[in-house]
């Protein structure tokens, strides 16, 4: 009886009643968060009992409205023009009263595209991608480009190849990545073609996610290109599909690559593959001496600055990019000598390394006014990977992660590499 006593005094009290409401708090904001991602995630079933409900509605309207079919088609088609299902549907979807059919995934560049004066006249190839471009890539360079602290997360290497790289969470947006790469016996106009070449990324496997890739537009005069991208996904993912603007700068034997998103709207929006919207790259390729200490300019260094929306939360995602860095980076070292071994053999460039010769000629005097215009980074010196707390609560995590596992439907596998991620999340916030 003592023992109730005391439970009930201190059920009463102020503290007892605060902790209550912080777990209901979490364990509502994670069951929201499950459904959300578990709905942009839906199975398959989702849309096709959809599907079946409009059919049966199109049915009973038919049964009611036996001596007028025109009665009944106008019918179904409202019937369909309210379904949500519809309202999410991209324009290139045609609907009809007997069922909804898809349009065949765009492989080939469009020709109407170059044609059309019209779309001449909306965008202007050689601006996708321009000056405050280069301004700002260049920026990043220097490390004046007054973001947050880079935080150091790995530094490897192998014998003909070193690799860092570094983190930073902004304010807003997804979470920032800087590497420093350096490969061995290697000129700066090999991997600027290496990387620019889409046939052989997708040829030699050496980027195992790039499912195809086309160009959609190019511009011969500044080397400008619009490329489509289809990049393969893990298993509980959709894979995403992304429109790139990219354009290279060249000044001494440096190398300025941009890439990044850009709209299109000659390219229809579609469930999956999901497009991308939100998406940086760019790179700075430039001759350094080698590591064997030689002092001769043979080994070539790759900065590179990397961010996107994949769409997935940004803390599972750097979870991931951290687990998997390494063994992607790890891919690239044969693949530039594979890449190397057939040019020496004579192998002709392909259109994609064609136009990555084609640059845009900038003096180092230039460079410099732009980088002395820059903010000064807010540390010169980068981090380490120091101690701090987590960003989401244990307890949000895991509970998110049921939610979203119960939500996603698609098997036990996929729930046991959820339930695996939460757990070492849970991991993680425990050591920090």
């Amino acid at each position: 009886m003592a023992v109730v006593l005391e439970i009930l005094r201190g059920a009463a009290s102020g503290a007892f009643l605060g902790e209550a409401l912080v777990l209901v708090a979490c364990v509502g904001i994670s069951v929201i968060l499950g459904v959300l991602v578990g709905w942009s995630w839906r199975p398959r079933w989702a849309s096709l009992s959809s599907e079946f409900l409009n059919r049966e509605n199109n049915d009973s309207l038919n049964r009611a409205f036996p001596n007028s079919s025109a009665s009944a088609s106008a019918g179904a088609s409202s019937v369909l023009s309210l379904n949500p299902l519809n309202l999410q549907l991209p324009s290139w979807v045609s609907r009809s009263a007997e069922g909804i059919s898809e349009a065949p995934i765009f492989s080939n560049p469009p020709t109407s595209i170059s044609d059309s004066s019209s779309s001449r006249g909306e965008r202007d190839k050689s601006n996708l991608v321009n000056g405050d471009d280069l301004e700002h890539l260049c920026r990043l360079v220097e490390v004046k480009d007054g973001g947050p602290a880079w935080i150091q997360m790995m530094d490897k290497s192998v014998p003909t190849m070193s690799y860092q790289a570094w983190r930073r969470d902004p304010e807003t947006g997804p979470p920032q990545y800087r590497s420093r790469t350096v490969f061995e016996d290697a000129t700066p106009d090999m991997v600027r073609d290496f990387f620019w070449d889409d046939d052989f990324r997708s040829r030699a496997k050496w980027d195992d996610m790039l499912v195809r890739s086309s160009i959609l537009e190019e511009c011969h005069t500044t080397g400008t290109t619009v490329v489509q991208w289809i990049r393969k996904f893990p298993f509980f993912c959709s894979d995403r599909e992304y429109i790139i603007g990219r354009r290279i700068w060249e000044s001494g034997r440096s190398y300025y690559c941009v890439t990044k998103g850009v709209p299109c709207s000659s390219i229809p929006r579609r469930n999956k593959p999901r497009r991308v919207d939100l998406y940086y790259s760019s790179w700075c390729i430039r001759a350094v001496e080698s590591g064997r200490g030689d002092g001769q300019l043979t080994a070539c260094e790759v900065l590179l600055f990397h961010h996107e929306d994949m769409g997935i939360p940004w803390e599972l995602a750097k979870l991931g990019v951290r687990q998997g860095m390494w063994g992607a980076v790890k891919k690239i070292e044969p693949g530039l000598r594979a890449y190397q071994r057939e040019r020496a053999l004579g192998a002709p460039r392909s259109h994609c390394a064609f136009l990555a010769q084609i640059n845009t000629k900038v003096s180092p005097d230039y460079l410099k006014s732009l980088e002395s215009s820059g903010k000064e980074d807010p540390s010169e010196t980068e981090a380490r990977d120091e101690p701090r707390k987590p960003l989401v609560p244990k307890l949000l995590i895991v509970g998110g992660a049921i939610a979203l596992a119960c939500s996603l439907d698609r098997g036990l596998l996929t729930k046991a590499v959820i339930f695996g991620v939460a757990r070492r999340f849970g991991n993680v916030g425990r050591k920090l």
